[in-house]
């Protein structure tokens, strides 16, 4: 992994440990696409749970490997805008359910009886995991004064 630029008030895994959001962003045949998703970064190794078939982009890592991921941070109110871009080769693997518990505990919280019905049961048959290693990575951003009260 190449960190082209770095230019970020945090550590790249303590900002990227965040529960965030990250915008996949593919080719496709009929031009780019891009997908808000959850993701978990282990090993310097954006994880992302993939539902079929659902779902689109599955198809287009295996059809279109050539990825990009952004993870943005905004927040107006207290000043704060950061991103991190990712660039790599994508991969659709096999679920993992310990890898996919993870990413979700980060987004629904550890009690999974607080869970939506909808994030119980993930099985292998429905779900993939995507990997994306990322070859380039540029981070940038923190806090900034914006003027604005609190």
């Amino acid at each position: 992994m190449e960190i082209v630029e770095e230019w970020l008030d945090l550590e790249l895994d303590e900002f990227l440990d965040r529960p965030l959001f990250c915008f996949l962003a593919q080719c496709s045949d009929d031009g780019a696409r891009i997908s808000p998703l959850w993701y978990l970064w282990v090993d310097e190794i954006v994880w992302i749970i993939a539902q079929l078939p659902d779902r689109s982009y599955p198809e287009r890592v295996e059809q279109f490997p050539q990825s990009a991921v952004a993870i943005v941070e905004f927040d107006p109110q207290r000043g704060v805008v950061r991103h991190v871009g990712m660039r790599g080769e994508a991969t659709l693997e096999s679920f993992d359910q310990d890898r996919a518990e993870r990413l979700l505990r980060r987004y629904l919280g550890e009690d999974k009886s607080e869970w939506d019905d909808g994030f119980i049961g993930l099985d292998g048959e429905n779900y993939r995991i995507i990997r994306l290693e990322p070859e380039t990575v540029i981070a940038r951003g923190g806090t900034h004064d914006t003027g604005l009260e609190q």
